[in-house]
């Protein structure tokens, strides 16, 4: 299914003109060899070009469709007419090893194999200059030595004749096409992609881009042990992919990650979208939906409430289609392999619906510091972590869990909502605008708490004992700061973890404490000392009138918990909001 919808996306692409026809592929290359009709090294170009990287000003390298290029791994394998210095120039830093001479002639033996009988002057000069170069005399060659440091950095080198590249030459584009029939023996069978009778390919292509994965490209289908083979198969035999569906599922695939725009970092994962068709539309607007930046978020809104009113629009006010196809593909690397977190897909109304539903869920009250009104994903899991430490990823996998609970509008994995309980516990209390949004929305998802629907703000008319006993932990710590405003540590940073699990335990014990801060009130501020006492007994007469009829419990579950941190958000976030007020 992912192969298919792969290769469906490299046939729109190709239509488009986006992307590389099969035996090509696009590579950045860093210095073109310029060469004189005797095969000569005239100059060392150099391709690379000036872009902005945040504040500065960096050199990176040209993209260009050059021939396709083989998977390397340990072995000894040329590419046709672009490579690095080890093979075009048979030439290291330090100095020509065995290997790097191994290189050479690797690249030499194909180049004459595939250029010798073409009938042109690119290609006379390519071969001359096989025939002629020496890789122990290169320093000799003042071009190279110009450049010996740069060619060595590992960048791709291409050949050309003036302004005229080797790749673009129409007869050894004719020589190299021709060539791809006979590179390997072949093997024939039905692809599981495609259907259709084709050539299988024994080796699949690397994918680059993927973070923390090798940079040279990792597999995403291979076979590398005995045991995983069967019926005498022999790497992927067993799996027959024919070698138009190999080429174009990983030509997708590496444009696709070769973009900014369609690929989105989450964790040790990285997320690939795409639309059926390719338009760019559609994956911007994805994107700014699933993470909306700060300045986007009005924006962002414009496209939901778009939604609820059937109107489709995104940002530029370009109409789309509801039922178009979308792909959403999760990565995670593993050596010099690929495993695939999830792959989803579905038509691209109901994917922004399912990301609409989500939002809605985690809608709650928040201070007037926070601009954000939707909190991305990415938001969302650093709820989860300590920022003060030098490790700020989320717990591997979950990233990609959370992702996926929200695309199919399922429940969200457990892992989320039991970090954010013990990172809030951690930091004694620390109920945040994005851990109380996560609760609320856990909680109306996973533990179908309907009435947690109205529960955007503070809900006075609930009689559940932990929302209670959360609202009644804000107000006695209100009276505590109330007493004493230039308190530093307050009742929250001693007592709010034993409250929050075992309140009956505790909350004796902060009465007590409350009735020295009451009689401090009672001289310095009367009216406080009234609204306070009168919030208290309220409080404490809805926990005597709950279902149990017990009053406080003696223990509060996982569900409960969060319920106690909801309550003590929303009364805190009343509190504030009282004094702004004013």
């Amino acid at each position: 299914m992912i192969l298919q919808a792969l290769v469906e996306h490299y046939e729109n692409l190709a239509e488009q003109g986006k992307i590389s026809q099969p035996g090509w592929c696009s590579a950045k290359v860093s210095y073109a060899i310029e060469l004189g009709e005797d095969g000569s090294v005239k100059a060392v170009i150099p391709m690379k070009f000036e872009t902005d990287a945040g504040k500065k000003k960096v050199f990176i390298p040209l993209p260009m469709t050059v021939p396709e290029m083989v998977t390397r791994s340990s072995g000894v394998s040329a590419n046709f007419l672009c490579d690095n210095a080890k093979y075009i120039l048979g030439i290291e830093q330090n100095e020509n090893s065995a290997r790097v001479l191994e290189c050479f002639d690797a690249a030499k033996e194909r180049h004459l194999a595939i250029l010798g009988n073409v009938d042109s002057k690119m290609a006379r000069a390519i071969c001359l200059f096989f025939e002629n170069w020496k890789p122990e005399e290169a320093k000799e060659n003042e071009a190279v030595c110009e450049h010996w440091d740069e060619l060595n950095e590992g960048g791709n080198l291409i050949f050309c004749m003036g302004k005229n590249f080797a790749q673009d030459d129409a007869l050894i584009k004719k020589a190299w096409e021709e060539s791809l029939n006979g590179d390997e023996e072949e093997t024939t069978g039905i692809c599981l992609v495609t259907g259709k009778k084709d050539r299988i390919a024994r080796i699949h292509r690397g994918i680059k881009g993927v973070a923390g994965a090798q940079s040279s490209g990792a597999a995403l289908v291979s076979f590398n042990a005995q045991s995983f083979e069967s019926y005498g198969k022999e790497q992927s035999y067993n799996a027959p992919v024919g070698k138009y569906a190999e080429f174009a599922y990983t030509t997708a695939l590496n444009y696709l990650l070769s973009q900014r725009d369609y690929k989105y970092q989450l964790g040790d994962s990285t997320v690939v979208f795409w639309s059926e068709s390719g338009e760019k539309e559609y994956q911007d607007t994805f994107l700014l939906s699933i993470d909306p930046p700060q300045d986007t978020q009005e924006e962002i809104k414009k496209v939901f409430d778009s939604l609820k009113n059937n109107r489709w629009v995104d940002l530029n006010d370009i109409n789309m289609n509801p039922e178009k196809k979308f792909y959403i593909l999760c990565l995670a690397p593993n050596a010099a392999r690929l495993s695939v977190r999830f792959f989803y897909q579905d038509s691209f109304g109901n994917i922004l619906q399912n990301i609409v539903a989500h939002y809605e869920r985690m809608n709650i009250i928040r201070p007037s510091f926070e601009k954000d009104e939707f909190l991305g994903v990415w938001r969302m899991l650093r709820e989860t972590v300590n920022m003060k430490s030098n490790d700020k990823k989320p717990v591997s996998n979950m990233a990609a869990m959370v992702l996926q609970s929200i695309l199919s509008n399922d429940r969200y994995p457990a892992s989320l909502y039991t970090d954010v309980i013990m990172r809030t516990r951690a930091e004694q209390g620390n109920v945040t605008y994005g851990r109380a949004a996560i609760i609320k929305a856990y909680l109306i998802k996973n533990y179908k708490w309907k009435e947690g629907e109205k529960y955007m703000a503070l809900n006075e008319a609930c009689n559940e004992p932990a929302y209670i006993l959360g609202r009644l932990f804000a107000v006695l710590e209100g009276v505590q700061k109330d007493a004493n405003p230039d308190i530093k540590a307050t009742i929250r940073d001693r007592y709010f973890n034993s409250a929050c699990a075992t309140p009956a335990t505790v909350f004796p014990i902060l009465l007590k404490f409350k009735n020295s801060h009451i009689r401090k009130l009672e001289r310095d501020n009367g009216y406080k000392k009234r609204k306070h006492e009168d919030a208290i007994t309220e409080l404490i007469g809805k926990l005597d009138m709950t279902d149990s009829g017990k009053g406080m419990p003696s223990r509060l579950s996982l569900e409960e918990q969060g319920k106690f941190m909801l309550g003590y958000y929303h009364q805190t976030q009343k509190r504030y909001e009282k004094k702004e007020d004013k």
